[in-house]
């Protein structure tokens, strides 16, 4: 079939690697210090390589290709970001600090029988299963391209509010992936910078913010909005304030 697809000049190209970054299928990689469309069936023919190439050796062209393939593109990337997380060295060397997901069997109910059984203090004897869908849930720790990342519902939650609020698994972490930082006491413009590329690599589909009612706990939410002002991210937005007695203000 004829259709849109990017042409490479290795004559032009200064191996800077712009257009492997820009390249969200992974089409382009770098081969010999040049960089070189891999196949035809990775390139969506959008053209996000080209105004990042500052030498113009790429440009969009129409010839004889195979059509895009999204199903193979979301495999290949799934193997590079399994591989890339598999070369990375884990934050301070811990191997609690590797990436996993978790797996939770669906219950709409808030409680489970299955396991061992815990009394409260009003005597019931149910325990209340975990929301938690990934690990490890610290800014710090988690790696910008952790699969689980990709195309997910956000939870950004100042650390403090799962301790404020007593139903947060329920009606914040349960979906979602979760994301915890102290905006006082952590570095929040690293926080920033962290959030813009998660955010560009993965687009995400929706962002919830948590943030206590404290002046110093408004540093998460300005971290979030800057990043998506940086990486462009335009997605369903919800921002929840938890006072120090437990109580939710939206």
């Amino acid at each position: 079939m004829n259709r849109k697809i990017i042409e490479i000049n290795e004559e032009l190209c200064n191996g800077c690697e712009k257009c492997v970054n820009a390249c969200h299928e992974g089409a382009i990689e770098m081969v010999d210090g040049k960089a070189k469309l891999i196949s035809d069936t990775y390139c969506d023919g959008l053209g996000d390589c080209l105004p990042e190439c500052p030498t113009g050796a790429i440009e969009m062209i129409e010839r004889e290709a195979k059509p895009y393939d999204e199903e193979l593109v979301m495999e290949r990337i799934k193997e590079r970001e399994k591989q890339q997380m598999e070369d990375a060295p884990m934050p301070c060397g811990c191997p609690g600090s590797m990436s996993k997901a978790i797996e939770r069997p669906e219950n709409d109910g808030c409680c489970s029988d299955q396991g061992i059984d815990r009394k409260d203090i009003s005597g019931s004897s149910q325990s209340v299963p975990s929301q938690l869908s990934q690990w490890p849930v610290q800014m710090n720790l988690i790696h910008p391209q952790a699969p689980y990342l990709k195309n997910a519902d956000l939870l950004i939650a100042a650390d403090c509010t799962a301790y404020a609020y007593g139903n947060f698994h329920q009606e914040f972490i349960k979906g979602r992936i979760t994301l915890i930082g102290c905006p006082k006491l952590d570095d929040n413009q690293h926080y920033q910078e962290k959030l813009t590329e998660i955010f560009k690599h993965n687009h995400p589909k929706s962002i919830t913010v948590t943030r206590m009612q404290v002046p110093c706990c408004g540093g998460i939410v300005s971290a979030v909005k800057q990043a998506m002002l940086d990486s462009q991210t335009i997605v369903p937005y919800r921002e929840v304030t938890i006072t120090t007695d437990g109580q939710l203000m939206e």
